[in-house]
């Protein structure tokens, strides 16, 4: 039976998208209820192509670059693909599901499936800017969170359930997790403040990848796949930061003060975090290092996410140092001492600086700087941390509980991770037959004949070196 649904996958992803270019077309002689602001609907616009940018090539540099040099094309698919399933999924019912009329508190309704009532005017709530550049903007989002959880489980996931994994899990847990914060959902009736996705995108992920991690089992190999290539990390990194600035700065959803206070906020944390880094790592390791420096303001980043629009840019410095600091102490001391294979970090980075930037968005929100989130803490209102500590609450029980029962469902019908045979071997070989670099290869599979890749992307282990 799984041989059988292995097999079938391809064929269900065709099916899904030749049913999404017969599925209905937004009108555009909707009634315009909004003036359209070129001005912000062309910030919003170059915003989608830079957090796009960010995501592909951006992440898949960066995650790539970290990986052995035997997993860097099955690494950068695992990118590649989640914005290419994530998008057709969006398309066709997941961003109903979080935009569409609001259904209890608890998901959006089907105003938007196949993107029905999606046009080019200004429709959406209040919004200045075509809905169709919302919904673009809000498909980005909802890729590249999916794609940071295979940061936790690269090098030994099988690709059928990957890709299974990507459909189901942003329709069933990130498009309701939206919905609750940003899509009129019962946490944003609450009072929670999340910017750009501190739980939304960041926890939820970071979560989801530990989850994914402990239920798939560590590498077999896992002390022996130091980083390949620093070079394409460090492009893949700055890339991130890039796209970052559009990330939070368009989630403003407007040109002008808000998105200016968001961009500024987003770079000066980074850059606090990755001194925080450097020092933390050079005062214990007695060295800094290059990859401690661009973990240190990625961890900044992801810190300021939730907050880049409702804090002061001081503020924003406390946040980022911070939120490197205890990203420093997650990836160092609590994987260490708990012994689990989150592969590329995404829990110690993502899930741990996301929860701390969720709380600290509750100790520095200051309405001064923008009058629609709320004071914080230190702004007089304590009372904000509770919508703060719920969210973050919420977002993880939903990823606990929604990855494992997505997990074990595919499990009955296909195998979440790759033999121990190919896994030595490398998923580039042994599943796309596509390396990444053009040298010599050990197959372990051949009683140690040696393989040239470029000889041929097919029967590679049949295929001896020729001299």
């Amino acid at each position: 039976m799984r041989h059988l649904f292995k097999r079938r996958v391809p064929l269900l992803l065709m099916s899904t998208l030749c049913f999404s270019l017969f599925s209905p077309l937004a009108a555009f002689a909707q009634e315009n209820t909004v003036k359209v602001d070129t001005g912000d609907a062309t910030w919003i616009l170059a915003a989608t192509a830079i957090v796009l940018f960010m995501h592909v090539p951006g992440l898949a540099l960066f995650y790539g670059g970290l990986v052995s040099q035997k997993n860097v094309v099955s690494t950068m698919m695992h990118s590649f693909t989640s914005l290419l399933v994530v998008s057709v999924v969006w398309v066709l019912w997941g961003y109903s599901l979080t935009y569409g009329t609001d259904i209890g508190g608890i998901i959006g309704g089907f105003d938007y499936i196949g993107f029905k009532d999606v046009g080019a005017e200004a429709t959406f709530g209040t919004l200045t800017i075509p809905h169709y550049i919302y919904a673009i903007f809000q498909t980005t989002f909802a890729a590249i969170t999916v794609a940071i959880v295979s940061g936790g489980i690269t090098g030994r996931i099988a690709f059928p359930a990957w890709i299974i994994f990507s459909i189901l899990w942003s329709s069933l847990i990130y498009a309701p997790m939206a919905h609750w914060v940003w899509g009129g959902g019962w946490l944003s009736n609450l009072g929670e403040l999340d910017f750009a996705g501190g739980t939304v995108v960041h926890v939820l992920a970071g979560v989801s990848a530990l989850v994914a991690a402990l239920i798939i089992g560590p590498r077999h190999d896992k002390h022996e796949n130091a980083p390949h290539n620093l070079v394409l990390f460090l492009i893949g990194a700055a890339t991130l930061w890039f796209g970052w600035l559009a990330f939070n700065g368009g989630s403003a959803l407007a040109s002008g003060g808000l998105a200016s206070l968001a961009f500024a906020n987003t770079h000066v944390a980074a850059c606090a975090a990755g001194i925080s880094w450097l020092a933390i790592e050079w005062i214990i390791r007695k060295r800094p290092t290059l990859v401690g420096a661009a973990t240190g303001a990625i961890a900044g980043l992801v810190a300021i996410t939730p907050a880049a629009g409702y804090v002061t840019v001081p503020s924003s410095l406390i946040i980022g140092f911070t939120g490197s600091l205890v990203c420093y102490f997650g990836v160092n001391f609590v994987k260490v001492r708990f012994k689990y294979d989150d592969t590329l970090d995404a829990f110690g980075v993502h899930g741990i600086g996301g929860i701390w930037g969720a709380l600290a968005t509750g100790i520095f929100a200051s309405k001064e700087v923008n009058p629609a989130g709320n004071n914080g803490l230190l702004y007089g209102n304590p009372e904000q941390l509770l919508p703060q500590m719920m969210g973050v609450g919420v977002t993880v029980v939903l990823a606990v509980v929604g990855t494992l029962v997505i997990l074990k469902v595919i499990s009955l019908f296909t195998p979440l991770r790759v033999s121990k045979e190919d896994e030595l071997i490398g998923l580039d070989l042994s599943f796309h037959e596509e390396p990444a670099y053009m040298t010599t290869y050990q197959s372990l599979n051949t009683n140690s004949t040696i393989i040239h890749p470029a000889k041929s992307v097919g029967s590679l282990s049949e295929r001896p070196l020729e001299s």
